[in-house]
């Protein structure tokens, strides 16, 4: 079976549907509303899971009641949370989302102040169980403890380079492959996008480096070489966690040594499929699923 670490952070979603997202300030009314886990790392998790992955998720949560429930949930849905650190008297982290008719969304994330920092404690922790390590940007000390105790053990080690305040070159730097998403490559190179944001990326980093592009799809670089993959054509009625569900399904076609091509439309398509249910977790399908959605495209 295919194991995987996925380090970084979790949060709870909270998720009102609207008709169109608001332009200015005043009173609005959501046609439905959700609760659920989100986060980058932890949603990635839940998409490895799915598609039949032994998980962990190694991340901090408050000893609070969204804590427990994030820890709930996340068990549920078959991630091992035995490497989560419960912080006492912490909060845990939340989001508020707002999702618009056509399925784009709003995220305004806390991230908890409680939750330290410190990723010391990873040291204690055996990386070599694992075929790839998952990190995520919003903890910027647990993702480069972890790739360096991976990298240790020859694991492959797996960025999602998202927007943060922080400078992820050293992340970038200590990544078999670095997927950005488009404004993490413009924060990262000062604005460039696309092929030439890539090149500027790839003076990081031996490893491969990836741009997704919404319903475009996904730009990467191999062996020097551009490689494009559009994006597949669905019913978009949520896109919230898109791209954690497509890291996830990466980390998990790139442990089982698939050709980077493949693994690209795989996670592609589980992505996609993701998309045509409201919430950031409930489309996610297995890879019986997934498989009959490609089949569909030769």
């Amino acid at each position: 079976m295919t194991r995987i670490a996925c380090v970084g952070i979790t949060v709870l979603d909270r998720i009102w549907y609207v008709a169109d997202l608001p332009k200015e300030g005043g009173k609005y009314v959501a046609n439905n509303y959700t609760e659920v886990g989100g986060g980058p790392a932890a949603t990635a998790a839940v998409a490895a899971a799915r598609l039949g992955a032994e998980v962990d998720f190694i991340g901090r949560v408050g000893d609070d009641d969204t804590g427990r429930r994030l820890l709930a949930e996340l068990e549920s849905l078959g991630v091992n949370t035995r490497y989560t650190r419960v912080v006492k008297g912490a909060r845990s982290s939340q989001s508020a989302v707002l999702v618009d008719g056509a399925g784009e969304r709003i995220i305004v994330n806390y991230p908890s102040p409680d939750l330290p920092e410190a990723a010391d404690w990873l040291e204690e922790i055996d990386f070599s169980r694992w075929d790839a390590v998952l990190a995520d940007v919003r903890w910027h000390e647990g993702a480069k403890r972890a790739f360096t105790l991976a990298r240790q053990q020859g694991v492959i080690t797996v960025l999602d380079a998202d927007v943060t305040p922080q400078d992820i070159g050293d992340l970038v730097a200590l990544s078999d492959h670095a997927a950005f998403s488009a404004p993490g490559l413009r924060r990262l190179t000062g604005g460039e996008e696309g092929e030439e944001g890539l090149q500027k990326a790839q003076t990081l980093t031996g490893g491969h480096v990836y741009v997704t592009q919404g319903s475009e799809g996904c730009l990467w670089l191999e062996k020097g070489q551009r490689h494009h993959l559009p994006g597949f054509a669905v019913k978009v009625v949520d896109t919230t966690g898109a791209g954690d569900v497509f890291h996830g399904a990466l980390a998990v076609s790139l442990a089982q040594q698939r050709p980077v091509t493949e693994a690209v439309r795989f996670a592609s398509a589980v992505a996609a499929l993701k998309c045509t249910r409201p919430g950031g977790r409930a489309g996610i399908p297995d890879c019986d699923q997934t498989r009959s959605f490609l089949s569909l495209f030769g």
